[in-house]
């Protein structure tokens, strides 16, 4: 041994390993406890046909803890390096089946009208497949304006599963009149975002396609 470090004498150097989170960890159990918080939800919403006022507490706690564990496992696995394959296709579709059961069972017993219903479920799975439509030119980052509209549907979803009365049910409807428009405003901003993405990736594979047409042609030149 000659007490030299191999990347001194001109070694080659190992690179690092890295860690390569597990399917069980703290943020895809979060996920998976959302996923299984949806039958859960539906049962205690549903029960005797959504007449008993406690049960449909007990529905809204359900919510109201799949809404939360949606902050906290994204946090979690961007902060501690937990982000997996599963992760990636579980997590949205935990967020899009606890949203999607909640404003279905509403508008099933009426509390809810259908056209709500279909106006947030359109602009949801609508964004969705956008998304992978020009994924292969970019990633579309959650605005701000995203994150208020998830805020604005949780909480009138959320005020429309418990059974409101007089002044708090005046005020729900209006809650949930915000979160339509919030719906609505960011879904066409996130298109115009989405054709923007789509434009510039086309214009950059011409551009490439054109360079290296030009390529032979230069050789051929120099010959």
């Amino acid at each position: 041994m000659t007490g030299v470090p191999a990347s001194a004498a001109g070694g080659p150097r190992t690179a690092p390993a890295v860690r390569q989170a597990g399917l069980w960890n703290i943020a895809n159990i979060l996920t998976m406890l959302r996923l299984v918080l949806v039958p859960a939800f539906v049962v205690l919403l549903m029960h005797d046909n959504g007449t008993d006022p406690v049960w449909r507490v007990f529905a809204w706690a359900a919510f109201a803890v799949a809404m939360i564990t949606d902050i906290f496992d994204g946090h979690l696995a961007r902060t501690y390096n937990l982000v997996t394959d599963f992760g990636k296709i579980a997590d949205p579709i935990a967020d899009k089946a606890i949203m999607g059961a909640a404003l279905v069972c509403l508008s099933v017993l009426g509390d809810l009208p259908w056209w709500v219903t279909g106006v947030i479920l359109f602009r949801e799975l609508g964004i969705t497949l956008m998304r992978f439509w020009v994924i292969k030119h970019g990633v579309i980052p959650a605005s701000r304006g995203g994150k208020i509209k998830t805020l604005a549907q949780g909480t009138a979803v959320g005020m429309y599963v418990l059974v409101l009365t007089g002044p708090l049910a005046t005020f729900r409807w209006w809650v949930m009149a915000v979160a339509v428009l919030l719906t609505v405003a960011t879904g066409l901003d996130y298109v115009r975002q989405a054709v923007v993405l789509r434009r510039a990736g086309l214009a950059r594979e011409r551009a490439e396609r054109a360079g290296q047409a030009a390529e032979p042609t230069e050789r051929d030149a120099g010959r």
